[in-house]
């Protein structure tokens, strides 16, 4: 393993996600571990997004469509998997959390 030579790339990935969200989104979880395959090497990712506002069930509707065949842009990784895991309500809009996972590309 090349430990975090090619760092993590999960800050891009939240620049990128919150840009697809809109505003009034703040990231309110976000972690990152290390996966290993046989072959690949790379990042599994668990993600929780705050979307508010009234049009905050639109907004998370349209984040999630084809979220998994949406184009990122990753230094030294891509986007493997990603997947809505659960979408809820809350007092003030709606929260999204999501998993991704990213692979070092060699």
């Amino acid at each position: 393993m090349t430990g975090n030579c090619s760092g993590d790339p999960l800050p891009r990935l939240l620049g990128q996600l919150l840009e697809r969200a809109g505003p009034d989104t703040a990231v309110l979880r976000a972690a990152s571990r290390p996966w290993v395959s046989a072959l690949f090497q790379g990042r599994r990712h668990i993600i929780v997004l705050a979307l508010e506002g009234a049009d905050a069930s639109l907004r998370a509707a349209c984040f999630a469509e084809g979220i998994e065949e949406a184009q990122w842009s990753l230094n030294r990784h891509f986007v493997a998997d990603i997947a809505i895991d659960d979408r809820r309500p809350t007092e003030n809009g709606v929260e999204i959390e999501l998993s991704a996972l990213t692979i070092e590309d060699w």
